[in-house]
C-alpha cells in the first residue's frame, strides 16, 4: 500500500471521527435544550412558547378569570401541533395568525387527560402559523386560584385573589406549556374590581388606578411556574431604591419594619454572587391562606404573614426568596426530578446571606435546625427510600411529592460539603460563573454533576465528597458536615437543668432568639410528664406565643403528650394559618388517636375553607376528608 492510500485512508477515517463526534455534540445540545419533562405534554422540538401576552379579566362573583392568552411561537419547519398544558380550563375559541397578521379559526382537541397532569391541548399549525389565540376561562375551583371573601383577609373589607402556580398549577390557569424547561417573557393586561390593586410577577404599580385596569410586563424569561397574579385591597411603601413591599393596609406598618433589611439582603447577595438581574425587588405579605412561607415569583415575592412576628427573627425566609433571584429564577431545574438544583442551593445561598447579616452563630443555628429537620423527614419516609435521593424520580406522581427537607437540606448539606472540600473561596468562584454562565437558562443534575467535576472538584476531591452517595443514594451519607453551635450546647445545658431539677430559668431566657427556643422544644425528652409541661407553659407562656414557628413546635408537643390545656389554641392557630408547613405537622400528631381523630375532624370542618387548594390536597387524606 503506497503512502498515497494511507493518506487518504487516515484522512476518511479522521473525517468521520469528526463527524460523529459533531453529530454527538449536536444531539447532547439537542438534549439537553430540549429536555423531555413527565410532567408536561410541551413538545418544544416542535412548537415552543416564547411570548405570552395576557387580556383577562377576574370576577369576584363567579370565582372565574376570564379571557384571552395570545402565545407567540417558535416552530420547526415541519410542525403541525402546539401542544399545550391546561387543566380543567374552558376553552371557547382558538385562532391562529401568520406572520402578516392574518387570523383563522384553529382547531384543536384534547382527547388525553390525566388526573395529575390535565389535558394535552393540541392546537393544528399552518406553516406560517405565529401566533395562537386562546379565548378561555378558569374553574372556579382551579388549583392555583384562592378566592377570600373579606374575612378571610387582614383587613376584612374587600375580598383577595392569589395565584400559586409551581409546581404545575399555571396551566389551571393559564393554557400554558408548563414546564420548567420552557421560558418566556410575557405582557398583561388584567381587569379588577375599582376598589382593589393588581400585581404580577413582572413590572408593577404602586398606586390604585382609577379604572381597575392594570398593565404588566415581564421582559426577563422565565418559565410557567413563575407566573404569579394578586388582587386585593394593597398599599405600597418604600424599602430602598430597588425594594419594597406590598401588604393590606392594616399590615402594612408592621410588614414595613419586619422587611426593613431587603435592602442589604439584597447588597449582600450581589457581592457573593453577582449582579441582581430582575430589576427590583419586591416582597406582597398576603393573607393567612397563603400555603407556603413564600414563592419566588420574580420581582414580587410572595409572603406568608407568619414571618411578620415585630423582632425580624424569621426574615431569613425572606433571604431565601431573594437567593432564588439566583438559584431557580436565573438558572432553572429542567424538570421537577432536578429539584434540589433550585432548592439545595438557594438554603445554601441564604445561610451565606444571613451569615452575612447576622454573623456566623446565628447561620449556624439555622444550618442545625435545618439538619434536624432533615432527620425527621428521612425518619417518616425511610432512610432507604428512593425518594430520599436528591434526584428524584417522580414520573408518575404530583411533583409537590418532591417538596420535602430533601431537595432543600440534604441539598445544602452536599453544597456544603463541596465548600469544605475545596475551600469557600474557590467554592464561590465557581458558584459566581455558574450563576452567570448559566443565567436564564435551565440545568440537569447531569450537566451541573459534569461541570462540577469539570471546573471545580479533582479526581481525588470527587472521591472524598462521594458525590453519587448524595445525589443517587439513599438517606444522609456518613461524610456529612456538622454545624456547630455554642448558643444550641447553652440551650441543652438548659433542658437538663430543667429536667433533672425543675428550673425553669425565665431571666436566662428572655434573649433567645426563635432559634434557641426551637431548640429546646424540639429536644424536651419523650418522658416529659403533663406536670412539666404545665411548668413550661406557666414560666415562659408557650401556649399563647405570638410566634407561628415556636407555636408549631409547642404544639406539636402538646398534641404528643395529650396536653389538653394547649387545644383551644391549637384550634384557633390551624383556623387562622393556612401554611402548610405548619398545618401538616399538627394534624398528623393529631391523628395517631381515635380521640385526636376526633378533634383533627372538628377542627378541618371549621379550618378547611381558608386553606388553599395545595394545603388541602395534602390535608384531606391525612384527616380522612371525602371532598
Amino acid at each position: 500500500m503506497n503512502a498515497y492510500t494511507i493518506r487518504r485512508i487516515f484522512s476518511s477515517i479522521l473525517v468521520c471521527i469528526l463527524f460523529l463526534t459533531a453529530c454527538k455534540e449536536v444531539r447532547e445540545t439537542s438534549n439537553d435544550a430540549l429536555q423531555t419533562d413527565p410532567h408536561s405534554y410541551a413538545r418544544p422540538a416542535e412548537a415552543v412558547v416564547k411570548h405570552l401576552d395576557l387580556d383577562i379579566e377576574a370576577n369576584f362573583e363567579k370565582h372565574i378569570i376570564e379571557g384571552t392568552a395570545t402565545l407567540t411561537i417558535e416552530k420547526g419547519e415541519n410542525a403541525k401541533v402546539l401542544h399545550l398544558d391546561a387543566k380543567e380550563i374552558g376553552t371557547k375559541n382558538i385562532w391562529i395568525q401568520d406572520t402578516e397578521g392574518n387570523t383563522k379559526s384553529a382547531s384543536f382537541h384534547s382527547d388525553k387527560s390525566d388526573p395529575i397532569l390535565g389535558k394535552d391541548l393540541e392546537i393544528s399549525l399552518e406553516p406560517n402559523t405565529e401566533k395562537v389565540i386562546i379565548d378561555y376561562m378558569t374553574h372556579p375551583h382551579a388549583e392555583a386560584l384562592k378566592w377570600l371573601n373579606p374575612q378571610q383577609t387582614a383587613g376584612k373589607k374587600h375580598p383577595f385573589l392569589l395565584t400559586q402556580s409551581q409546581a404545575i398549577n399555571a396551566r389551571t390557569w393559564i393554557p400554558i406549556q408548563d414546564s420548567p424547561g420552557i421560558r418566556f417573557t410575557y405582557s398583561a393586561k388584567v381587569k379588577v374590581p375599582k376598589d382593589l390593586m393588581a400585581v404580577m410577577s413582572a413590572t408593577n404599580p404602586t398606586e390604585k388606578s382609577e379604572d381597575g385596569v392594570y398593565t404588566f410586563k415581564m421582559e426577563q424569561p422565565i418559565p410557567a411556574y413563575l407566573l404569579a397574579l394578586a388582587i386585593g385591597d394593597l398599599t405600597f411603601a418604600s424599602l430602598g431604591d430597588r425594594t419594597g413591599v406590598y401588604a393590606e393596609p392594616s399590615m402594612l406598618e408592621a410588614s414595613t419594619y419586619e422587611l426593613g433589611e431587603m435592602e442589604d439582603m439584597m447588597k449582600i447577595a450581589e457581592g457573593l454572587y453577582g449582579p441582581y438581574q430582575w430589576d427590583r425587588y419586591d416582597v406582597i405579605v398576603l393573607p393567612p391562606s397563603f400555603p407556603f412561607g413564600g414563592m419566588e415569583n420574580p420581582r414580587l415575592t410572595f409572603a406568608t404573614p407568619t414571618i411578620i412576628v415585630g423582632d425580624r427573627s424569621l426574615t431569613s425566609l425572606i433571604a431565601h426568596e431573594l437567593a432564588h433571584s439566583w438559584s431557580g429564577n436565573l438558572v432553572t431545574n429542567a424538570t421537577w426530578n432536578d429539584f434540589w438544583l433550585n432548592e439545595g442551593f438557594t438554603v445554601y445561598f441564604e445561610y451565606r446571606i444571613m451569615e452575612a447579616l447576622k454573623g456566623r452563630e446565628y447561620s449556624e443555628m439555622l444550618a442545625k435546625l435545618s439538619f434536624q429537620d432533615l432527620e425527621q423527614e428521612i425518619e417518616e419516609i425511610g432512610k432507604d427510600h428512593a425518594d430520599t435521593h436528591l434526584y428524584l424520580e417522580l414520573k408518575g406522581k404530583n411533583p409537590d411529592d418532591g417538596v420535602t427537607s430533601i431537595p432543600y437540606d440534604k441539598g445544602y448539606y452536599f453544597l456544603r460539603l463541596i465548600e469544605e472540600t475545596v475551600g469557600r473561596e474557590k467554592f464561590d468562584s465557581f458558584l459566581k460563573d455558574y450563576f452567570n454562565t448559566n443565567a436564564f437558562k435551565t440545568m440537569t443534575t447531569e450537566k451541573f454533576l459534569a461541570h462540577l467535576n469539570t471546573t471545580l472538584l479533582t479526581p481525588e476531591q470527587q472521591v472524598t465528597v462521594n458525590i453519587d452517595s448524595w445525589v443517587h443514594g439513599p438517606g444522609i451519607p456518613a461524610n456529612h458536615p456538622i454545624a456547630k453551635s455554642d448558643k444550641f450546647t447553652q440551650v441543652e445545658t438548659a433542658i437538663e437543668a430543667f429536667m433533672n431539677k425543675g428550673e425553669a430559668d425565665k431571666e436566662g431566657k428572655k434573649t433567645w432568639t426563635t432559634h434557641e427556643w426551637l431548640h429546646f422544644i424540639r429536644h424536651l425528652p419523650e418522658a416529659i410528664t403533663n406536670e412539666q409541661l404545665t411548668d413550661l407553659d406557666k414560666a415562659f407562656d408557650l401556649t399563647n406565643s405570638k410566634n407561628p414557628e415556636i407555636q408549631c413546635a409547642w404544639y406539636k408537643v402538646t398534641l404528643n403528650h395529650q396536653y389538653a390545656a394547649a387545644n383551644d389554641a391549637v384550634e384557633a392557630f390551624l383556623i387562622r394559618v393556612g401554611r402548610r408547613k405548619f398545618l401538616t405537622p399538627l394534624y398528623k400528631a393529631m391523628v395517631k388517636t381515635e380521640e385526636g381523630k376526633k378533634m383533627a375532624k372538628s377542627i378541618y370542618a371549621k379550618a378547611r375553607p381558608n386553606y388553599h387548594p395545595i394545603s388541602t390536597n395534602t390535608l384531606d387524606p391525612i384527616v380522612g376528608y371525602t371532598p
